[in-house]
């Protein structure tokens, strides 16, 4: 028993430097840079540098994506209640979870002397790591969500009228939220501060509760990244099979109505979310596993150099920011696939516009579900 919490404990150590444990509980800025791999110092700085773009792109972009999905007309669409929600808990990501980990990691690393010590302290640290749970665990079943609505709406559109509506997305969205909340509770009665030896405050979990936290964290990790992958993969798989099959079938030609027009929108946001949405989490998630399976062995590893560890430090921290970029492409994604995004994000700044007022007509008509039968998309 004693030797299967002494791997316990060791796995945790280097799921918790990996940070897949979903915190950064050690903060060194390195005190000899010529001693560290070349690679480690340019992941640190990339991390440094490129995480506050992303933090004021995703602010600026997420921002305005909410406020167009909210407005008149669009957000009387059932993929635009998921939008608007994926936007909303995009912003939260970002301020309590790349933004406070920026601040333990990235700008001590560029001013040592600029330590924002105020994150590390009772409460704050529980609530922090709570939210930032619960808003990525949301993020990604949203984009779920979509991703089945979507699905209903190209595979089986009989039933889109009954399924795919406002009342039941905003159902659905509440539900993934409440679930989220729910399911993440352990983290702020598993977490607390202490004190390093050097003197420097640091938020992680009780020593005592090492084990449980290290089960639940690898569940948490599959509920984010393993199964909705697979999910997002064969929904999307299925609905690109399904708008092949019928475009073969078709041997003219074919006019479509600016009600499918809009589905077809909407589906092709889908795509690029999706893809993007896998592309930019998966080389974290194999660095992760990586290191899991690594530390695994880690009693073996003794004599490993510092070299070597510091090497797959530095990629780690380049694809956690490839990582973090996920929480702010979505608003360029939506500009280059969705025309009718393009207009709602024109009607923010300029209010009078006929093209407007037409493309408000015909979002009214594609809720009304009047052309159900007809859609081919």
């Amino acid at each position: 028993m004693k030797t299967t919490q002494s791997i316990y404990d060791a796995v945790l150590q280097h799921m918790q430097q990996s940070n897949f444990s979903f915190n950064f509980t050690l903060s060194w800025p390195p005190q000899e840079q010529d001693e560290y791999p070349s690679i480690y110092k340019t992941g640190r700085t990339f991390y440094a540098y490129f995480t506050p773009v992303i933090l004021i792109v995703g602010f600026i972009g997420n921002s305005l994506s909410f406020n167009v999905f909210m407005s008149k007309g669009m957000r009387n669409l059932s993929a635009s209640v998921y939008l608007a929600a994926l936007s909303a808990t995009d912003l939260v990501t970002l301020l309590c979870y790349v933004m406070v980990e920026w601040f333990r990691r990235g700008l001590v690393y560029l001013q040592p002397e600029w330590k924002v010590s105020f994150v590390d302290t009772d409460y704050l640290c529980q609530f922090q790591m709570y939210t930032s749970y619960v808003s990525r665990m949301s993020s990604v079943w949203l984009v779920v969500a979509f991703t089945v609505e979507r699905y209903i709406g190209v595979c089986h559109p009989l039933r889109r009228i009954d399924i795919c509506t406002v009342s039941s997305a905003r159902r659905i969205v509440i539900c993934i939220f409440v679930t989220s909340l729910t399911l993440v509770l352990y983290k702020p009665f598993m977490t607390g501060v202490f004190i390093s030896g050097n003197g420097n405050k640091y938020c992680t979990t009780y020593p005592k509760y090492n084990l449980e936290s290290f089960i639940l964290d690898s569940v948490y990790g599959l509920l984010i990244t393993i199964i909705p992958f697979t999910i997002i993969s064969v929904m999307n798989f299925l609905i690109i099979n399904k708008l092949f099959a019928r475009k073969r079938k078709q041997k003219k030609t074919r006019i479509l109505s600016e009600e499918a027009l809009v589905r077809l929108e909407f589906t092709s946001i889908l795509f690029v979310i999706s893809f993007c949405f896998v592309v930019f989490n998966i080389p974290f998630l194999i660095m992760w596993i990586r290191n899991f399976f690594h530390s695994k062995h880690i009693s073996n590893q003794i004599n490993e150099s510092s070299y070597k560890v510091d090497y797959w430090r530095g990629v780690l921290y380049i694809t956690r920011t490839i990582f973090y970029a996920n929480y702010c492409i979505n608003f360029f994604l939506y500009s280059l696939t969705g025309a009718y995004f393009r207009r709602g994000l024109k009607a923010l700044f300029c209010r009078k516009s006929d093209g407007l007022l037409r493309s408000h007509s015909v979002l009214t008509r594609y809720n009304s579900h009047s052309h159900t039968n007809q859609s081919w998309v």
